[in-house]
């Protein structure tokens, strides 16, 4: 299915059956569930993927597909729930005993308490948005006088984008490593890690690089990395492909960041490194089949780099750019470099959804 933005998209060209859902604007089309499950069952579906955005970790949109008698091809409402809250999800992993940064996570969010919280956990701390993504809804906060400005423009920004202005407060990680870990679990209660991937070289909290193995981590941090990771789906009895993505200290220790209860846009580069596709995973699980391997089969071999390409002006401090794509000029494709083709020459760049147009691996 598709909107009218992506009519002349590579795989709407190349499908079998094709269906417009509506309007370029998302909110027309993606983000309808009522036009989604309307086009599954006109398609004579029996399951929906909902892809790596618009609705793929949207609670309703998960209950709604079981009710219209479609298979979610992703994790269980529950799950979907118990992640769909920093704070909320940060209290499970304390009780499953993956580690967490010293923060308050706390329901009290009178601004004097969130100060003393701060004062405790000391400066410089971090203020975040607990139904935050993305990168929106966080502040770092340097000194002590700055605190009540810096939590108001962070509640601001988080009502304004989650519609939800609760926060938690976290200690600030000096030169952080982001690592995360790709899960899958199915529903006899198996789970494995599929390694991980370093995505630490970003720009405004957006991912920019993904690379995988993650370099400088030792075997034995990789190892209890994955067992943490595992752990965390575990405690939300999580199936289906995801991802645990973790804050790691100059130190190597590492702490729970957040669960992305879908399959992540760079999830091609654990792919890459173990040949594996995980989308065909996702299938399979879903029908209801057990992991098609366990943990000890599980084999990385060499190392994989995604570069995001983006659609931006300089000249606006790169600001999401519209315009016509001229020229593209792409290495060669073969066994070691990927790129999916969701542009060519000549179309138009609209940026509707993000200014993200390329994924180069």
């Amino acid at each position: 299915m598709f909107s009218e933005a992506d009519a002349n998209a590579r795989h709407v060209r190349l499908a079998d059956e094709a269906i417009c859902i509506g309007p370029a604007a998302a909110r027309d089309s993606y983000l309808v569930v009522e036009k989604i499950i309307a086009a599954a069952k006109r398609a004579g579906a029996q399951a929906l993927h909902p892809g790596h955005g618009f609705l793929s970790e949207n609670e309703a949109f998960c209950r709604a597909c079981a009710e219209a008698g479609l298979v979610f091809v992703g994790p269980p409402a529950a799950a979907i729930h118990a992640m769909g809250s920093k704070s909320e999800a940060k209290k499970l992993m304390q009780a499953a005993g993956v580690p967490l940064t010293p923060g308050y996570h706390g329901d009290d969010q009178d601004p004097e308490r969130l100060r003393r919280e701060a004062d405790n956990i000391g400066y410089p701390a971090l203020i975040k948005a607990a139904a935050g993504g993305g990168g929106k809804g966080m502040r770092r906060v340097e000194r002590r006088e700055d605190f009540f400005g810096e939590l108001e423009s962070c509640q601001r920004e988080a009502r304004a984008a989650f519609g939800d202005a609760h926060v938690l407060i976290e200690r600030y990680v000096t030169r952080p490593r982001h690592v995360e870990i790709q899960i899958f679990g199915d529903t006899q209660g198996d789970y494995v890690y599929l390694f991980e991937r370093d995505c630490s070289v970003q720009r405004r909290h957006q991912k920019v690089l993904e690379e995988a193995p993650a370099p400088g981590l030792s075997e034995a941090r990789r190892a209890a990395m994955g067992q943490a990771a595992v752990e965390a789906a575990r405690a939300v009895n999580y199936v289906g492909a995801g991802t645990v993505e973790f804050i790691v200290a100059p130190d190597g220790a590492f702490y729970f960041m957040e669960m992305n209860a879908r399959l992540q846009v760079e999830h091609p580069v654990t792919e890459m490194i173990t040949g594996l596709d995980l989308v065909e995973w996702q299938l399979r699980v879903a029908d209801g089949e057990r992991l098609p391997l366990s943990q000890d089969q599980l084999v990385a071999n060499g190392h994989a780099i995604e570069a995001r390409i983006y659609a931006e002006d300089p000249s606006k401090g790169f600001l999401p750019s519209t315009g016509k794509l001229l020229h593209l000029s792409t290495p060669l494709e073969g066994a070691h470099v990927s790129l999916p083709r969701r542009h060519r020459a000549a179309r138009r760049s609209r940026c509707r959804k993000d200014a993200a147009g390329h994924g180069l691996l």
